[in-house]
């Protein structure tokens, strides 16, 4: 085999490693980011069930304080 040929063939190896290795490298890099965006997802849902749960929390006690305040005397001093 003349030394061009493997010189050649030596660097189509090379590329055709180095074009898989890149390729492999890529898809485990977008799928991290990928989990990375799901578990973001869960705490963002997670944070708007707590607020919606603390705005809900804030109606009841404001209802109660005023049926509260129908029923009883309330003596503000400051």
């Amino acid at each position: 085999m003349a030394t061009r040929a493997k010189l050649t063939l030596a660097a189509s190896c090379v590329f055709t490693v180095s074009t898989i290795y890149v390729v492999h490298y890529m898809q485990r890099s977008q799928k991290e980011q990928m989990a990375l965006g799901v578990e973001k997802d869960d705490e963002r849902l997670k944070k708007k069930r707590k607020q919606e749960q603390n705005v809900l929390e804030l109606q009841t006690q404001i209802a109660l304080q005023q049926e509260l305040e129908k029923t009883q005397r309330v003596s503000q001093k400051a």
